[in-house]
């Protein structure tokens, strides 16, 4: 088993023991290599970012937090090569960039044959032009709409004029290749949006925000007619099932 599989199925057989936890040694036994080899191993999921945690002492180990991991997916040639393309939209300057690569990492580890080859292929024939943008704003504003809170902005509009801004967000529309946060101005007391590469600063202050339709501040506005992604539709029904009662 090469160290691309065994990282994998040392995540799936965390998972399946979880919520107990297992040993370096049982580890070394099951996947029939060093003790050193498996901590090494750990150590490189802990650092990508997979949720896995040792704690000391008797009856300790290693384990994960299945809730914050998904099963074992198995990608066809095609939607692997589709998952590259819409990786490869969300460059530096789209909100959520980070995770996105980080996410691109962790599929690349998990797939082999056929799907393998045809997203190293596709990859290899994609490029992009970089764009400048403000990774601390980006921060700010993805946390934000994540977690409703109010947010402090110093935005620069069509015009170049300057302003400062105390918005409630209420999420984010893509059009033309730009990125926008959807909010309701206190300042102008209406639904506003702000092309993220103009806001200069962004500030997250202490503060929830009250909720807000997206549709409803988008009401009567150029962007009026925008509609969700056909992609995340099975993520937008899951979440309306998840929510009625």
């Amino acid at each position: 088993m090469n160290r691309t599989a065994r990282l994998y199925a040392l995540v799936e057989e965390l998972r399946a023991a979880a919520p107990r936890s297992l040993t370096v040694a049982a580890l070394a036994v099951r996947f029939e290599v060093h003790a050193r080899t498996v901590q090494r191993d750990l150590q490189t999921l802990m650092e990508a970012g997979v949720p896995v945690r040792s704690t000391s002492g008797r009856g300790g180990g290693w384990s994960i937090d299945p809730e914050m991991t998904l099963p074992p997916m198995r990608f066809t040639a095609a939607e692997a090569s589709a998952l590259a393309v819409a990786l490869a939209a969300a460059d530096a300057s789209a909100p959520y960039a980070g995770a996105a690569r980080s996410a691109a990492l962790k599929i690349a580890a998990s797939m082999t044959g056929p799907a393998s080859v045809a997203t190293q292929r596709l990859a290899q024939q994609i490029v992009t032009l970089p764009s400048s943008f403000d990774p601390v704003v980006h921060a700010a504003v993805e946390q934000a709409v994540a977690t409703g809170t109010v947010l402090r902005l110093a935005y620069v509009d069509a015009a170049g004029h300057e302003s400062d801004r105390l918005v409630e967000p209420a999420g984010l529309l893509t059009a033309d290749s730009r990125w926008y946060l959807i909010a309701w101005c206190r300042t102008r007391q209406a639904g506003r949006g702000f092309r993220l590469d103009r806001i200069t600063a962004a500030t997250l202050t202490e503060e929830p925000a009250p909720p807000h339709d997206l549709a409803e501040l988008l009401r009567d506005s150029a962007a009026s007619g925008a509609v969700p992604p056909v992609t995340l539709a099975p993520l937008t029904s899951q979440a309306g099932a998840r929510m009625r009662p």
